[in-house]
């Protein structure tokens, strides 16, 4: 009996067997490139959506923000037209106090005069114009804290007075001789200084200097 020799076939079974081996594992690392991709995608995907939530969240708080800047610069412009319109009455109007308690003046001027030109009394008149003036200046110290201040007899101050005139030689002290025009305070600041003439006092006796040499 003869022996039976191997098939020629078995060589090319196993050679289509490797084959087929090599492709699935190209397929396994195709897919699993595939599933790579899938998940890089899908991240790619959440990122883009989460970008997009972001920048819609940016826009909408930049939108708020500049609506509330608009507004703001609405209410600026508001306050800067208001704060004008204030200041300009207030300017218009400041003196009102003021100018009420003037005219008052002016009413007691007015029946001065009348008064005087009925009776034609000038001792009356003038009476009636001291008292106007007192009234006067007792209502603009007592309401305005304006006062007139002393000047005639008190030490030269340039902060206080301007020299209007000098009398005679400076030997001494300097001082108010006489005022030619009131001055005035408001609260403890000068107002208006007072124009006046102004002198030197009397020089100090001479000391008797033979004396105080034979006492030394």
């Amino acid at each position: 009996m003869s022996e039976k020799n191997p098939p020629e076939n078995v060589p090319k079974a196993e050679s289509d067997a490797s084959e087929t081996v090599l492709s699935m594992a190209e397929t396994l690392e195709t897919n699993a490139e595939l599933e790579a991709l899938r998940v890089e995608l899908d991240t790619a995907r959440t990122e883009t959506q989460n970008a997009r939530a972001e920048l819609e969240t940016v826009q909408k708080e930049l939108a708020e923000t500049k609506d509330q800047l608009l507004r703001k610069i609405a209410d600026f412009d508001n306050y800067r037209k208001r704060m004008i319109k204030e200041k300009e009455e207030l300017r218009q109007f400041a003196n009102g106090d003021l100018l009420a308690d003037l005219v008052q003046v002016l009413d007691d001027f007015e029946r001065a005069i009348k008064s005087s030109e009925q009776a034609r009394d000038y001792d009356a008149l003038h009476t009636g114009i001291v008292m106007i003036e007192s009234q006067f200046a007792q209502m603009l110290e007592r309401k305005y804290h304006l006062k007139r201040f002393e000047s005639v007899g008190a030490p030269f101050d340039p902060q206080l007075h301007e020299a209007i005139s000098v009398a005679g030689p400076q030997e001494g002290d300097t001082v108010v001789l006489e005022e030619y025009q009131r001055g005035y305070q408001l609260h403890d600041r000068v107002l208006r200084t007072a124009k006046v003439r102004v002198g030197s006092t009397p020089s100090d006796a001479p000391r008797d200097t033979e004396k105080e040499t034979s006492e030394s």
